[in-house]
């Protein structure tokens, strides 16, 4: 469904990112991981249209969509969960999830926040409340509930377990694997790196701006695989594939 082969990104005249290349199957979940700074934030926003892609080229269900308009995109079928939830605070939680149905009739939107109520039951009753109220694990059901709201095909998140309590990252992770069964296919941005691993079907492992290690979970279940990639050591093959 997604294919990015050989992208840079730079600010100014620093490559944050150099000769990036991944695959997202339709209907799996992928998950980019690596330490701070290593571009992964970047990734997103350059797939969404956010950020400037320098060189290589982003192809979504075989069409080329480099350097088109993030709203574009979005009516093309991709939607992305921000880093820290970035909800309109002031709003209230309706008026945040019909900022999202600006494309639909009264009726596809009055559909689409029903779906999504029945997803998240905790939103339902605080839908005239201002957002900022919400708790934190409230704030990501929000993001991702208005991430959903126009049905997206691929879905990309950004660090959705980010300052949440342990049980809270559990419903959140539990909230993606009903997503991913129900056809959504997901590309994931976590620093918990062996939750995304075990979450996903594939991953990437990104250092300093490059892949480092790929493979399936179970290939990267081994934590000395991760840890050392981390570090900047990993091998550069698993199973006598090239990362």
């Amino acid at each position: 469904m997604l294919e990015l082969d050989q992208i840079t990104i730079s600010y100014g005249r620093t490559a944050v990112v150099t000769g990036l290349s991944l695959t997202v199957p339709q209907g799996e979940a992928v998950s980019l991981i690596g330490p701070n700074g290593a571009g992964k934030t970047s990734t997103l926003a350059a797939i969404v249209g956010l950020r400037q892609i320098t060189a290589g080229s982003v192809r979504f269900d075989g069409e080329e969509i480099t350097g088109r308009a993030p709203e574009l995109l979005v009516r093309q079928g991709l939607a992305l969960v921000p880093e820290r939830r970035q909800i309109f605070t002031t709003l209230t939680v309706r008026e945040n999830l019909r900022l999202a149905t600006a494309d639909l009739d009264r009726v596809a939107a009055a559909e689409a926040l029903e779906r999504e109520m029945e997803r998240f039951p905790a939103l339902r009753g605080r839908l005239e409340h201002p957002a900022g109220g919400l708790s934190g694990g409230q704030q990501q059901q929000l993001a991702i509930s208005r991430a959903l709201m126009c049905r997206p095909r691929l879905l990309l998140l950004d660090e959705p377990s980010l300052g949440l309590a342990p049980k809270i990252v559990d419903e959140v992770f539990a909230t993606l694997d009903q997503l991913r069964a129900s056809g959504v296919t997901i590309l994931l941005v976590e620093q918990n790196a062996l939750r995304a691993v075990r979450f996903a079907d594939r991953a990437y492992v990104l250092n300093a701006g490059r892949v480092v290690l790929e493979g399936t979970s179970a290939e990267l279940a081994d934590t000395d695989l991760l840890t050392n990639s981390y570090l900047g050591v990993a091998p550069t093959s698993i199973g006598g594939k090239d990362a």
